[in-house]
């Protein structure tokens, strides 16, 4: 793919973002997610969802690196990854990730 095919599927991107006018929406427009960023970041969410219901032991620290490697435009900022997470959790998506990385501390 080139670089013009690149640029505008991340501008139709964006502006999808910003015709949903979600929460959740605004935080990925707002911290320059990309499409495929926010596609991993899915499956993120769906993989820890997968190790919660398999009884292991999942905690906010390791969550959040694998945040940063997916969004290294956002390393180090624990405060995006609450926040999205959050924002799931409000929309009833991915509930169960949120209160077991984030529940005891909101």
């Amino acid at each position: 793919m080139n670089s013009l095919e690149e640029r505008l599927q991340m501008i139709e991107f964006r502006q999808e973002l910003l015709f949903r006018n979600d929460a959740f929406s605004r935080l990925m427009f707002e911290y320059e997610i990309t499409k495929a960023q926010q596609d991993r970041i899915y499956d993120l969410m769906d993989l820890y969802r997968k190790r919660i219901g398999d009884g292991e032991e999942v905690d906010h620290r390791s969550f959040e690196q694998e945040v940063y490697e997916i969004t290294p435009q956002n390393s180090n900022n624990y405060q995006f990854v609450e926040f999205f997470t959050k924002e799931l959790f409000e929309a009833d998506r991915w509930k169960e990730v949120y209160e077991a990385l984030y529940g005891e501390s909101s």
